[in-house]
């Protein structure tokens, strides 16, 4: 079967990595490239229709770790095929329009690969069929919409509207973290059709107060609702393409869809009714009274979409079942009129330079086809008759009318519902009035003028929509609101209509009221206030600002009391807090561990013991000479080496004696700037404090080793070696433990040591050279014979090879080739010079780590495909003429990975140590001479 949702869902990524990987090609071939993705995308939701018009929902399971209840299953039903069509539709409408949008400063590449990256989280979201991995791809739309508000770096207010967006919407998933747990905890499951199912159940429990705040916090604060509105205005400082996206199909609708997902779940309580309900009333009219006193076109904008996420909000909170077809189509007509405004807004921007309303106007003589479009899409925003915002502003006028609640309720919802329809007329109009009629424009650079044709396509298409939706719903619209209606509500989906003519009623009589109340008022503010000299300011950003200043001054307190500097203190408290937990739990039962009888130790294990006390010793009493004191700890973990030899743990052993020489050659660059000799202690008894502390540290340590190794041999290690190689096909069992049995442990120990190279590589690239960056100028002549270190790399090639390729049988593995391939560049950087190397080698070290971790993620994603767990080993045997058998396995796959990941991030790392940018020269870090080109054996220069 072949895998439709799977493949849907990887589109926008891999769209996203082919950008960026040709993010030099030119701008419409990107487009191209970027475009591809939610077309494709497409074509397959149409070959999918028949199915999900026919009642079925379309599944894509994939077992991950089910004794948790955490599976990748994506769903597909009316709703989930409702929100891919607008998120991947209008996601090509906003590529295209990008086009001609961006400058030719702003990077294309970068530009599209967040907006696909942006696509693929939300498309995720609404395929979901498990409620943890709904949450990893809520986060993910979190995160690149981060990327996407702050896009234009250089600006102060892109940065804090991202930071802001990030904070609140973050700390809104951290709240729908919780509630899903809880949610999983009573329903017994996480799986999507399990809690759909279980809404009785979930509202008897006394933990359904607690789920519900809790999702409703991370459904508030992502949709916008109050008192979480503050953050959307500022999220305005984005392109406008972004804009439009955010606005109409992603982000915002984020929220809102799952109040739509999860509302046979969680609706039906009388909390449910109010607090949904009333937060949606409150933040609908409040978002309509500021969107009439912006004065930029995009927070006018902002703030409507607001008030039509209120509304929405408000008719999924009256849970009736109109109310939800309501709620439903208003989320189709809200994205589109909506998408196209943010569209008419960025050419007016792009055409004008400004998008301040104040010195606009008149703009229809100017941009006659874009006015045209704009006052039409504006119209349907205000809900007139033959466009689509009518038909679902009546539907909502009929719902509050009839909503089954007590008499003030009922007369609340109205009220509300009538007030902001006289609003949102009220801001429409502005939007028309200022910006297309009257006088103007006022001091502009140069006169505006119609953009490409290519540009105006995208608004034309949205508003045709607008339009044939309000003349023909029955043709256009009425059959995906009820499959995406249908799918929340199942048998209790009601009867209704969608004709343009109901006769006289009293939504129409609401409708034409608040038509003739919203110009009424407009005119009125007019006529006794100047709009424009009326200044909207954001109590909740600065409310948002002073809580985080406080916040961040009660971090910068409680660490000042733990950090004054010193290491020396850090280290302490380290040690004492590792000491405290790790004598908790014998002080709790007040017992010790039952010890088993040891085992004799032969002569040589007394040997390789006296040398490891030894070089400790040394290394103790030697401290203040570094360079001794160096050469003896790697003695001592040259013995820990032969200990493991001595225990028959040579994968081990070969580890650990490769990270002692790395970590050797780390201690030698980092000496390079330190004094030779260390100061002397000069307080006695903080000597014999630290001697103490010491003691009962290694005593604990020591207890600890002892007892893992006297106890009984029969542990799950049995296991292992029996299943290691008829089904992992390893004899290697220490192997096959770090690539198969616990792959995705080593997956994550990867990507932390992914993660610390790149930040040593953030942080010291401003005063060193980047590796990834060739030395300017010829070659620098060698401080050493070339033939010790130029030769030994070729060699060491060959070893590590070796050691790579049989490691799934025999020791080695990727770990220990890619430290093995590192070695002798090492001893280069510090036997030649940092600059010597650079000059020759210059190898991008941060791409190898990105290259490791795509191939690590997709070997092991690619056992899904077959629908086995993730990182799920296959074996082959390829009978080769001349070479025999070949046996091959696809954890191999899984381990280049590693050994990409192992090198290119200790090479990154110790490169930064080593190189200092030529223009820093040593008298400007200490006075002396250029660090650079010393050697850090000899201490002269390289």
């Amino acid at each position: 079967m072949i895998p439709f949702l799977e493949i849907l869902l990887a589109l926008p990524f891999l769209a996203a990595a082919a950008v960026a990987a040709l993010r030099g090609r030119s701008r419409p071939a990107l487009a191209w490239l970027a475009g591809a993705a939610p077309l494709l995308g497409l074509l397959l939701l149409i070959w999918l229709a028949p199915a999900v018009f026919g009642g079925h929902v379309v599944r894509g399971e994939h077992a991950w770790l089910p004794q948790v209840g955490l599976s990748f299953a994506l769903r597909l039903d009316g709703l989930a095929w409702m929100f891919a069509v607008l998120v991947l539709a209008i996601g090509a409408l906003v590529v295209m329009y990008a086009r001609y949008y961006l400058s030719r400063e702003d990077s294309a590449a970068r530009f599209y690969a967040f907006l696909l990256l942006f696509m693929g989280a939300m498309l995720g979201l609404v395929l979901a069929g498990n409620l943890l991995l709904l949450l990893v791809f809520w986060e993910l739309t979190s995160l690149s919409s981060f990327l996407l508000i702050g896009f234009w770096t250089h600006r102060s207010d892109a940065r804090e509207g991202a930071r802001m967006a990030l904070v609140i919407t973050g700390g809104g998933g951290l709240a729908l973290l919780g509630g899903v747990l809880l949610i999983g905890r009573i329903v017994g499951s996480y799986d999507l059709d399990v809690v759909l199912a279980s809404g009785q159940a979930l509202r008897a429990s006394p933990l359904y107060p607690a789920a519900l705040f809790l999702v409703l916090g991370g459904i508030f604060t992502k949709s916008a609702q109050f008192p979480f509105q503050f953050w959307l205005p500022h999220a305005m400082a984005a392109p406008t393409p972004v804009s439009a996206y955010l606005h109409s199909a992603t982000m915002v609708k984020a929220g809102v869809f799952l109040l739509a997902r999860l509302h046979p779940a969680l609706a039906g309580s009388d909390l449910f009714f109010y607090t949904v309900s009333g937060v949606g009333a409150i933040t609908l009219v409040l978002g309509a009274w500021h969107a009439i006193f912006q004065h930029d076109l995009k927070g006018l904008l902002a703030y409507s979409t607001i008030s039509h996420l209120g509304l929405i909000t408000m008719l999924f909170g009256l849970s009736t079942p109109m109310a939800v077809v309501a709620g439903v189509f208003h989320i189709l007509n809200h994205a589109v009129f909506k998408a196209s405004l943010f569209m008419a807004a960025g050419i007016i921007d792009h055409e004008t330079g400004t998008r301040d309303m104040r010195r606009l106007g008149n703009l229809r003589r100017y941009l006659p086809v874009t006015s045209a479009l704009a006052i039409v899409a504006s119209l349907a925003m205000a809900g007139i008759p033959l466009l689509n915002g009518f038909l679902s502003k009546e539907m909502f006028f009929a719902v509050a009318l009839e909503t089954e609640a007590p008499a003030p309720m009922r007369v609340f919802t109205s009220v509300a519902a009538l007030l902001a329809s006289v609003l949102g007329v009220a801001y429409s109009l502005r939007f028309v009035h200022d910006t297309f009629f009257g006088q103007g424009p006022r001091q502009l650079d140069h006169l505006p003028h119609e953009p490409p044709r290519w540009m105006r396509i995208p608004v034309g298409i949205l508003v045709a929509i607008c339009v044939a939706v309000g003349m023909v719903p029955g043709l256009t619209v009425a059959p995906v609101l009820r499959v995406a209606a249908g799918a929340i509500l199942g048998p209790q989906l009601p009867d209704y209509s969608l004709a343009v003519w109901h006769g006289l009623n009293w939504p129409l009589a609401m409708s034409f009221a608040g038509v003739v109340g919203g110009v009424a008022l407009y005119f009125g503010l007019r006529r006794m206030l100047d709009l424009y000299a009326v200044s909207s300011r954001s109590q909740g950003k600065a409310l948002f600002q002073w809580h985080l200043d406080a916040l961040s001054g009660l971090a910068l307190r409680f660490t000042s009391l733990i950090v004054d500097g010193r290491m020396q203190r850090m280290l302490l408290l380290l040690v004492l807090a590792a000491l405290a937990v790790g004598l908790a739990p014998f002080i709790g039962e007040g017992t010790l561990p039952a010890w088993q009888a040891p085992q004799p130790i032969p002569l040589l294990g007394w040997a390789l013991w006296l040398l490891l006390v030894a070089c400790t010793l040394g290394g103790l009493f030697l401290h203040r000479q570094r360079l001794l004191a160096v050469m003896v700890i790697g003695g001592s973990g040259l013995a820990v080496s032969l200990v493991f030899v001595f225990l028959s743990a040579p994968d081990l052993a070969l580890t650990q004696l490769l990270v002692e020489m790395v970590t050797l050659t780390l201690m030698l660059l980092a000496m390079n700037y330190l004094p030779s000799v260390s100061r002397p202690e000069r307080v006695r008894w903080v000597r014999w404090r630290d001697a103490a502390i010491a003691i009962a540290c290694g005593t604990g340590l020591a207890a600890l080793s002892y007892a893992l190794m006297t106890r009984p041999s029969r542990t799950m290690a049995g296991e292992m070696l029996a299943r290691s190689l008829p089904e992992a096909y390893g004899h290697n069992v220490v192997n096959v433990i770090l690539v198969d049995f616990r792959g995705f442990d080593t997956f994550g120990e990867i990507c932390v040591f992914a993660i610390a190279g790149l930040v040593v590589h953030a942080l010291l690239r401003r005063a060193r050279m980047a590796p990834e960056k060739v030395m300017p100028g010829p070659p620098i002549k060698l401080p050493v014979p070339a033939d010790l270190t130029q030769l030994l790399f070729p060699l060491t090639l060959t070893v590590s090879v070796f050691l790579f390729l049989r490691g799934h049988n025999a020791p080695g593995g990727g770990f220990v080739a890619g430290l093995v391939l590192a070695v002798p560049l090492l001893m280069q950087y510090v036997i030649q010079g940092t600059e010597s190397v650079e000059s020759r080698f210059g190898f991008d070290y941060v791409r190898c780590i990105g290259a490791g971790l795509a191939i690590a993620l997709l070997s092991g994603a690619a056992s899904m495909l077959f629908g086995v767990p993730f990182l799920t080993s296959g074996h082959a045997e390829l009978d080769l003429p001349l070479i025999g058998t070949l046996e091959l396995a696809s954890a191999m796959g899984f381990d280049t990975g590693v050994y990409l990941v192992v090198f290119g991030s200790v090479m990154l790392m110790l490169s930064m140590m080593g190189t200092v940018k030529p223009s820093l020269t040593r008298r400007s870090l200490r006075g002396e001479i250029d660090p650079a080109r010393r050697s850090p054996l000899t201490g002269g220069r390289a």
